[in-house]
C-alpha cells in the first residue's frame, strides 16, 4: 500500500449529535467536525472528551442573559417617563455583542480544556508526481492558443520546474495506448525534454494512462535516508475528453484507491474546440464527466481549465498541495487564541460603551 499525497478537502458539516454522545465514546479520542467557511478542513479530536460536558454552561449562560435582558427591558418600559427624552438610550446591541463574545470565549476555553488535537499541513520532503497527459488528436484543437497540446506542454514544464528538488517526476502519455516516457526521476531536464516532444495520436484511453502510472509506482527510487519509508504518490491526469478504447478508467481509479493513491484530474479545453479531419471540421468540446468520476472514486480532486492562464493556476494549486501531508498534532493553543480574541472584543465593548451586565 502506497501513501497518497493529500489534496485540499472541503469541510463536512457538523453532525447533529448532542453532547451526551461524547460520554459513550472512548476517552482517548472523540472526533468532532468543526464547520467553517474556510476551504481546508480539519477533523478535530479531543484527548479529554468528558470535559466537553462543560460546554453546557454556554447555552445556560445565554438563556440567563437574554432572560435578564427581557426582564430589564420590561421593567424599563414600565418606568419610562419624560426624562427618557432628555437622556439618550444606551446602544443595547453593542452590550449584547460584548456579552456574547465573553460567553463564546468561555466556550473556546472549554474546548481547549478538552485538549483538542487535529491534522495540520506540514511540508513533505519527498514525493513522486505522475503527470499523465492526453495526446489524442483532439488536443490539436485551437480553442486554447496556440493549441491545447502546446499550451498544456508549456504549463506542464512550468509545473515540473516548480516542484521541490527532492521530488521525483514521471511522465505518461496516452492516446489509443499509453506510454511511460519518463520513469520516476529527479532529473527535471529529462522530464521537460520529454514533455516538449509529445506528439498526437488517435483515440483516447484514459484508463490505460492511469494503469501505466500505477505500474510505474514500483520504479520509484527509495529514499536513501530512509529506504523503508513508503513513498508519497500523486497522479495528475490532463485530458479533454472521454475514453473510447482500452480498460475502464473507473476500474483504474478504484485500483488507485486501493493502493491509497489519489488521482486528480484536469479537464482541459472549451466546449467550442474543433479539429480538421478528412470529413471536414469536427467538434471536440471538452467532456468533464469521466474525469470528475475518476477523481471522485480515487479520492482526488477534479479541476477544469479553459485557457493557458487557468491551467497555470491549476498546476500552481496542485504544486502547492502535493508538497504537504497531514500530520496529527495537538491544537489547544488555537482555541486559547480564539478565546483571547473574543475576550478582548468583550472587554473593548464594555469599556468603550460603558455597557453593563444586566
Amino acid at each position: 500500500m502506497m501513501s497518497s499525497l493529500v489534496l485540499p478537502l472541503s469541510l463536512p458539516a457538523l453532525s447533529g449529535a448532542g453532547l451526551g454522545a461524547f460520554a459513550s465514546l472512548p476517552s482517548s479520542l472523540t472526533t468532532l467536525t468543526i464547520p467553517s467557511p474556510v476551504v481546508t478542513a480539519l477533523e478535530i479530536g479531543f484527548m479529554r472528551p468528558e470535559r466537553l460536558w462543560a460546554l453546557l454552561a454556554v447555552p445556560i449562560l445565554l438563556v440567563i442573559y437574554f432572560g435578564l435582558t427581557l426582564a430589564r427591558h420590561s421593567r424599563t418600559k414600565q418606568q419610562a417617563s419624560n426624562l427618557s427624552i432628555l437622556f439618550p438610550k444606551r446602544q443595547a446591541w453593542k452590550r449584547h455583542i460584548a456579552v456574547v463574545a465573553a460567553i463564546a470565549s468561555l466556550g473556546s476555553l472549554t474546548l481547549a480544556w478538552a485538549m483538542p488535537n487535529g491534522f495540520i499541513e506540514v511540508p513533505r520532503d519527498r514525493a513522486t508526481v505522475f503527470l499523465v497527459i492526453d495526446v489524442s488528436n483532439s488536443m490539436a484543437a485551437t480553442d486554447i492558443k496556440p493549441s491545447r497540446l502546446e499550451a498544456a506542454q508549456e504549463a506542464a514544464i512550468e509545473f515540473v520546474d516548480e516542484l521541490p528538488s527532492g521530488y521525483n517526476i514521471s511522465l505518461v502519455s496516452f492516446s489509443g495506448t499509453a506510454q511511460l516516457l519518463v520513469p520516476p526521476t529527479s532529473d527535471r531536464g529529462q522530464a521537460t525534454a520529454a514533455i516538449s516532444k509529445l506528439t498526437l495520436g488517435p483515440s483516447t484511453a484514459i484508463g490505460e494512462g492511469i494503469y501505466t502510472a500505477l505500474d510505474a509506482v514500483s520504479l520509484i527510487p527509495p529514499d536513501p535516508d530512509d529506504p523503508d519509508e513508503k513513498p508519497g504518490v500523486a497522479i495528475v491526469v490532463l485530458s479533454d475528453g472521454d475514453s473510447n478504447i482500452g480498460r475502464s478508467s473507473i476500474k483504474a481509479a478504484e485500483e488507485a484507491k486501493e493502493d491509497d493513491i489519489a488521482v486528480s484530474t484536469i479537464a482541459y479545453g472549451t466546449p467550442y474546440g474543433v479539429i480538421d479531419t478528412p470529413m471536414g471540421p469536427y467538434n471536440v468540446g471538452v467532456n468533464t464527466g469521466e474525469l470528475e468520476d475518476i477523481a471522485d472514486v480515487s479520492g482526488g480532486h477534479s479541476y477544469s481549465a479553459e485557457s493557458l492562464d487557468q491551467l497555470r493556476e491549476v498546476y500552481q494549486d496542485v504544486a502547492r498541495t502535493v508538497g504537504y501531508e497531514l500530520e496529527e498534532d495537538e491544537i489547544t493553543e488555537r482555541f486559547v487564541g480564539f478565546a483571547i480574541i473574543l475576550a478582548v472584543i468583550s472587554v473593548l465593548g464594555l469599556m468603550s460603551l460603558a455597557a453593563r451586565w444586566p
